[in-house]
């Protein structure tokens, strides 16, 4: 026993002292001996798949043992170069990219997908204490980590904002050549470290083609701090609401020495996208057949006709820019098994929202059918939608496509299986929200609101910010949909509707006036949101009494009597934090100011939320009276106070504003 024992340690100090040597390759993942997790796997022909259309997923591929980084003699690292091929195959819109990481034994434990790449999570992303090396190859352009595009590689030291990064290309020559990474089409990348030089390179090519001499990326940073004395190197993915398949189709590395060359000849295939090939017999067979094929063909004549008017669309030349956003209708319609009764999941006041599957890849989706007007400037509609589609954040609602049939505009968005923030909020919901979920779904929808007026490349004004337009997912993270309603505009330019739409209650005073929405009014409504939140009451209730049935005007006067806090939701309980509650309600009534130039900005109204240095809240005793909701011209003819007033109504007052056709989201 003695005996087996030495052996063991000599063993393992040969693997130690030995490692300087270290070095394999992988052409195809046949009987490879690698440690997965999540949902990777290796596929039948010699693939490894890190993920598939599964959403909100990570999955993870590495060597086995821990490799040795570091020279036990000086402690400085060695050098390493590794290659490998790879593709990135979208579903409909391109989802999260994947990354070759090298990360201290049993890191990526608590790491989350959407969006960090399976790396890191909210709390350890940019820790020193990490220990992570990743090139990232990602898809979509988060603006939380300053990423410059949706289509770039970058250099990431211990979080997701890369020290690095560039367009995804190569050189051929002095001349650059751009490359789509969700693409479908497997690629060629080289990571290289020249621990004497101190220098990271990274080079990415079409897999035919031969490396290229001038690097992507090539950063002079020491690694030492970075690289623990044993590390594991591997590959992470991840997706999102939208789905991509990642694939990794060989892998070769050395360390201190120069990689072997993958052969590409023996790398396994990629799965086939898109229909077959009609089989050639067929093609030759068919002029042969006589009087039965024409009887054949008369019958699928009839059946095709009638098919194709069952499934015809509208589709004008100008919409063929559009094509990666525009669904099928046959599609849209197999996905609601026909827009079934079964499959409704509510009505608004412009049309139905369906739950749907879509059959091309299995992603849940909800489908609004929408009545619309060729006429009413619907080219420059359809135009907003596609830009409102290109939208990227953690708390906005994805609007994917749309499609159009006779005299019906179809909007699908991503699905979110806890419907409407109003349901756990009003009419005795089955699960009442704690106020930890409240103030969470609070600052998800001001972070939402700073991405629309600042961080996006325009403006997008909401102009319809309510509980009811702020959707729930699984784990009852806010989302804010509903852009129908939204406009946008150049940054430093001035929004020229005069198109008065929004939701009672929510308006804000100068909106009624000159008909012209801006950030601020967002902020308005966020105002109103802030209340409706916290006291669980609609802005106004017909059902209170007459003193207090503008919601503002309610919590205002409880300010004024000294006890705020009286105006909280009691579904609450004493479930909730004293401090927080009150900043809510306080900058609730801040937000709803009828003079436009005192309220605050949506960053300046997070920076309150985040408390990160609170400037002091300016003299509430300003606040005006919110009765204005009652004397706005239109007002009497559209709502009145009886029983069958429905806060939840939409103005739309008629305007020379053509780009105005009013939709709901899901």
């Amino acid at each position: 026993m003695f005996f087996k024992i030495v052996s063991l340690i000599v063993s393992a100090l040969f693997v130690v002292t030995n490692s300087e040597d270290f070095g394999f390759i992988y052409n195809g993942f046949n009987r490879a001996n690698l440690s997965l997790d999540g949902i990777a796997q290796f596929t039948s022909n010699g693939l490894l798949e890190l993920t598939n259309t599964s959403r909100l997923q990570k999955g993870h591929a590495f060597y086995p043992t821990p490799i040795n980084f570091k020279n036990l003699q000086n402690g400085s690292n060695f050098s390493f170069p590794t290659t490998f091929v790879f593709a990135i195959v979208p579903s409909v819109l391109p989802g999260h990219g994947m990354a070759f990481v090298i990360a201290p034994v049993g890191g990526l434990v608590d790491a989350l997908p959407s969006p960090f790449l399976g790396l890191f999570n909210d709390n350890t992303t940019g820790r020193v204490s990490n220990h992570v090396f990743a090139v990232e190859f990602d898809t979509l352009q988060n603006r939380e980590f300053n990423d410059i595009d949706g289509n770039h590689v970058g250099i990431d030291i211990n979080g997701l904002k890369s020290v690095e990064s560039k367009t995804a290309g190569y050189y051929y020559g002095v001349k650059f050549n751009n490359m789509t990474l969700a693409s479908g089409q497997p690629m060629q990348g080289w990571v290289d470290y020249d621990g004497v030089a101190k220098q990271i390179n990274v080079t990415l090519a079409p897999m035919n083609v031969a490396k290229p001499n001038v690097p992507l990326l090539s950063l002079l940073y020491d690694l030492s701090p970075i690289l623990n004395e044993t590390m594991h190197i591997g590959f992470s993915g991840s997706t999102g609401s939208v789905v991509s398949t990642q694939y990794v189709l060989g892998w070769s590395f050395e360390m201190n020495g120069i990689a072997q060359g993958l052969d590409l000849a023996r790398l396994p295939k990629l799965p086939r996208v898109g229909p077959k090939k009609q089989s050639k017999l067929l093609l030759v067979a068919l002029p042969m057949i006589s009087a039965v094929v024409v009887v054949i063909a008369f019958s699928v004549l009839i059946y095709y006709v009638g098919r194709k008017r069952k499934f015809a669309e509208l589709l004008e030349d100008w919409e063929l820019e559009y094509g990666p956003h525009r669904f099928k209708y046959k599609d849209l319609y197999i996905a609601t098994k026909g827009f079934a009764n079964k499959k409704l999941l509510g009505c608004g006041g412009f049309g139905r929202v369906y739950k749907g599957v879509l059959p091309t890849s299995s992603i849940e989706v909800a489908v609004k059918k929408v009545s619309h007007d060729s006429k009413q400037g619907l080219r420059e509609f359809v135009a907003e939608i596609v830009s409102i589609g290109r939208l990227r954040h953690r708390n906005l609602v994805q609007l994917l496509g749309y499609c159009r049939r006779k005299g019906e505009l179809l909007l699908v968005y991503e699905y979110m299986p806890n419907g409407s923030l109003d349901k756990f909020l009003y009419d005795k919901p089955i699960c009442a929200l704690s106020w930890n979920q409240r103030f969470r779904v609070i600052k998800g929808v001001a972070s939402a609101l700073v991405y629309l007026h600042e961080e996006w490349e325009q403006v997008v004004i909401h102009r319809d910010v309510k509980a009811s337009n702020v959707l729930l997912d699984s784990e009852l993270n806010a989302k804010l949909g509903d852009f129908g309603l939204a406009r946008l505009y150049d940054h430093g330019t001035d929004p020229l509707t005069t198109h008065v739409v929004g939701t009672v209650g929510y308006l804000a005073p100068e909106q009624t006036r000159t008909g012209k929405a801006t950030t601020i009014s967002d902020v308005y409504a966020f105002g109103a949101f802030l209340l409706e939140v916290a006291c669980g009451r609609r802005p106004i209730d017909p059902r209170v009494s007459d003193e207090d049935i503008v919601l503002v005007d309610y919590v205002f006067s409880c300010w004024s009597r000294g006890d705020i806090l009286q105006s909280i939701d009691q579904n609450l309980g004493n479930e909730y934090v004293k401090e927080e509650v009150e900043l809510v309600l306080k900058l609730g009534l801040v937000c709803s100011q009828t003079e436009p130039t005192r309220r605050r900005s949506m960053r300046q109204v997070l920076i309150y939320l985040e408390d990160i240095v609170p400037p002091p809240l300016p003299e509430l005793s300003l606040l005006q009276s919110s009765a204005h909701y009652f004397s706005f011209p239109g007002f009497d003819h559209h709502l009145s106070m009886s029983s069958s007033f429905s806060p939840e109504k939409v103005l739309s007052y008629p305007s020379t504003d053509s780009n105005s056709l009013p939709f709901t989201g899901p």
